[in-house]
């Protein structure tokens, strides 16, 4: 199980982490990522991280401004965004799954229930 939090109202330029807790022996297990879904349009991976940390992913549009991270000893994966835009306006997901570079939701086995960041301009 994934819980999500930390989304909330942020103007642009500003910063903001959401979390995510996940329960279960076998966190370290998967590879973590942060799905996102603007209205209107498909859900979208703009993060992933692998199983031990040491491989990530990023989306180009996100590519320079946010951070994934993960600590496998207290089940917690992390999204660290900067320099946030109006365009990041979007809810956020995270998921879990089980191959590194897999970028289709439908390849995420796991799923929070999201969390709704609004960048105002």
């Amino acid at each position: 199980q994934l819980q999500a939090s930390g989304g909330g109202l942020v103007q642009a330029g500003g910063s903001l982490t959401l979390s995510c807790a996940a329960s279960g022996r076998t966190f370290s297990s998967y590879v973590m990522g942060w799905f996102r879904q603007a209205p209107g349009k498909e859900r979208e991976l703009v993060a992933a991280i692998s199983q031990n940390g040491g491989w990530t992913y990023y989306a180009d549009s996100v590519k320079g401004r946010f951070t994934i991270s993960r600590d496998n000893a207290k089940n917690m994966v992390y999204l660290q965004m900067n320099s946030l835009k109006p365009e990041d306006t979007a809810v956020y997901y995270c998921a879990a799954g089980r191959l590194f570079g897999q970028r289709e939701e439908t390849e995420y086995d796991y799923w929070g229930q999201g969390t709704l960041l609004t960048v105002s301009s």
